[in-house]
């Protein structure tokens, strides 16, 4: 049985002005690391909330462990953990006090959970009586998610977790993540950054309330329907501008240090070649490199939201 399932949730603002959820639907299993990923505006946090019981669907069900997200929302809220957004701990507290105070609610000790936190708590033990507050911001990250695991939720909702900190913090925070799925956690994670999407077992890809693609980030990548092209010149910007007045070229869109391209047909690579050379002859590229690349996901984000 799915350990989280939402069958045509939907949540407005506004007197229904703003529309944050669009009927969504999906479950996650026992168990599996699951992404909810998408820029901001998307509606990652309301479905969060809506799960962890923050705030009402206006339409629709939801269950976390088999108990209604309305009639049962007390049974959830002691069996999830839930890390918001934006750093919403005690910040006059220490990192110790802070741990105290949410192990006591939950009816717990540090102790009886520490086996849970310990891989992470090590690392902030050294400023166990500094003020949340005066943490850095991968410190106060780490601290969140002791406080959301001090109960042992059987789900855990952490939403973007990782913006804001620097690269290493990001990294260390999923493998921390790894970890406590081998301990049977189910987790759902919400990200703006398409590079953690391939961290995740399944992810959902979404946009203005709705699910734009749900299946694994390989399946998801496998579904891209034409041949990528990857491009560059000494001139990106000019490039660009000449490359989306071409009208075989589709899609061209900036990626790093080239740009992204499909055709309009699976034009034979010669032919793709002797475009190039057009490019070349009128005087404003003298070098250009093109070649075939395997789609990411935020290219595949970009495909389906065009």
């Amino acid at each position: 049985m799915a350990d989280v399932v939402l069958n045509n949730i939907s949540k407005t603002y506004n007197k229904g002005e703003v529309v944050a959820v669009d009927d969504i639907s999906f479950s996650v299993e026992k168990g599996e690391l699951f992404g909810l990923i998408g820029p901001d505006g998307a509606g990652k946090t309301s479905i969060f909330r809506v799960l962890t019981t923050l705030i009402l669907p206006d339409s629709g069900t939801a269950s976390i462990n088999g108990f209604d997200v309305v009639k049962d929302f007390k049974n959830i809220r002691m069996n999830v953990g839930y890390m918001p957004g934006k750093f919403s701990l005690y910040q006059d507290l220490s990192v110790e006090e802070n741990l105290n105070f949410f192990a006591t609610i939950f009816n717990t000790t540090i102790e009886a959970n520490f086996d849970l936190i310990k891989d992470i708590y090590v690392q902030i033990e050294p400023f166990k009586n500094r003020r949340a507050g005066k943490l850095s911001g991968g410190m106060k990250q780490k601290l969140a998610l002791c406080c959301a695991l001090i109960h042992r939720p059987t789900v855990l909702f952490l939403d973007e977790p990782t913006t804001g900190v620097d690269t290493v913090s990001r990294k260390e925070f999923w493998e921390m993540l790894k970890r406590l799925k081998e301990q049977g956690i189910t987790i759902l994670v919400s990200t703006p950054y398409m590079d953690e999407a391939t961290l995740c077992e399944r992810i959902a890809l979404m946009q203005n309330g709705k699910i734009m693609s749900i299946d694994t980030p390989q399946k998801i990548i496998e579904q891209y329907p034409k041949p990528l092209y990857a491009i560059k010149s000494e001139n990106m910007s000019l490039l660009l501008n000449n490359l989306r007045k071409i009208d075989e070229v589709e899609s061209c869109n900036s990626f790093g240090e080239f740009h992204h391209i499909t055709f309009r047909e699976n034009i034979p690579i010669e032919n793709q070649i002797h475009m190039i050379s057009l490019l070349q002859k009128n005087g404003q590229h003298s070098q250009i490199e093109i070649k075939q690349v395997t789609p990411t996901i935020e290219d595949c984000f970009i495909k389906l939201m065009n």
